[in-house]
């Protein structure tokens, strides 16, 4: 069976058809987050260090490290997103031991990731452009990594699934050019939007198994690109996810995390409830309340799309014994948290 094989200095992820579905938490990134990105200009990292807890906590195997913000005092990514890069990473490192993908468009960032990351991080992203197979293909074979291989090429992205797969055995044989084997080629096929494209699913599922069956290759994708200008995207993606993975997807990058209740929602409940003429304990504390009523928690957990993951993998038998399942539903609190340890702050890297 095909394994992609991704560390950190002390702990394993494992992408392969005969493994429990990898999330690929993707919260680390200031792209459309305009509050994180001040903070990262300013060198605040306190959002940071939550959203790699959380992420962690609500389950995440793998944790994405996109440096990609345009500062105000200086626009040009390639001079200020290789340092930051480093510093995201030497950050991240010292908070838990989870294994790491370095993200970025820019060349010297990915080199950087590189370079900070203990033991061996995934790579994201390579394409079929020329340009970007020419710099990125020999940093994999150098730092021996695995890599995210988009299926978009000079031309831009298809809407025809075909050409999107000669894109991804365009990638595989160029890689083959390099040593490096399919096994550490990660497929991102691209989910298109189904509120774009009525048969994005289809494609996707049948493009999947494609991969899997013609170029023996791991893949994954931006699980949230499907449900993307739709209401109620957790629904969609909670029903997408096992679809996909019933397809042979083995791994999605995506948002692990259902976020915490805010105050403006639970004061609006609050209203609502007195309005009835339900009268409420002067001392009840806000968890219990969103408790009762259904809203969620006040604590970032993990979210309605990690429930349909781990359902998934105990249906397709990559949950042994379900110990997964049983501990993912134990009450918070009860010693089963999914928190990794700290990974310590120096180690080696395996190289070719």
């Amino acid at each position: 069976m095909v394994k992609t094989v991704v560390e950190s200095k002390t702990k394993t992820a494992v992408l392969g058809f005969d493994q429990p579905f990898c999330v690929i938490g993707e919260r680390i990134n200031p792209t459309g987050r305009k509050k994180l990105a001040a903070e990262l200009e300013a060198g605040d990292y306190s959002t940071v260090e939550k959203d790699a807890l959380a992420q962690v906590m609500a389950g995440a195997n793998i944790l994405d490290i996109n440096a990609g913000v345009v500062y105000n005092s200086n626009p040009n990514p390639n001079e200020t997103e290789p340092p930051l890069m480093t510093a995201l990473i030497n950050l991240v490192q010292g908070l838990t031991d989870v294994p790491l993908c370095i993200d970025s468009s820019v060349p010297e960032a990915l080199e950087a990731g590189l370079q900070a990351a203990e033991g061996r991080p995934l790579l994201n992203s390579v394409t079929g452009e020329e340009e970007r197979l020419e710099f990125v293909l020999p940093l994999v074979k150098k730092y021996n990594v695995p890599v995210v291989a988009i299926s978009n090429d000079d031309t831009g992205i298809s809407e025809d699934p075909e050409v999107r797969f000669a894109v991804a055995k365009k990638i595989v044989e160029r890689a083959a050019d390099f040593g490096i084997p399919a096994h550490d080629i990660v497929v991102d096929p691209l989910v298109m939007p189904i509120g774009a494209m009525a048969t994005a699913g289809n494609q996707v599922f049948a493009l999947v198994r494609k991969l899997r069956e013609e170029l023996g290759v791991n893949t994954t994708c931006g699980a949230s690109n499907v449900s993307f200008g739709l209401p109620n995207r957790h629904g969609i993606n909670n029903a997408f996810l096992p679809m996909a993975m019933g397809a042979g997807m083995t791994s999605a990058i995506m948002n692990p995390v259902a976020l915490p209740v805010t105050q403006k929602k639970i004061a609006e409940k609050k209203a609502e409830v007195e309005a009835a003429g339900i009268i409420l304990p002067a001392d009840m504390e806000d968890e219990a309340f969103v408790q009762m009523f259904g809203l969620g928690s006040t604590k970032p957990r993990a979210g309605k799309e990690m429930e349909a993951i781990r359902a998934a993998n105990l249906l397709t038998n990559n949950d042994a014994h379900g110990g997964a399942w049983i501990a993912f539903n134990k009450p918070a609190g009860s010693g089963d948290a999914a928190a990794g340890g700290r990974g310590g702050r120096r180690g080696g890297r395996r190289r070719a």
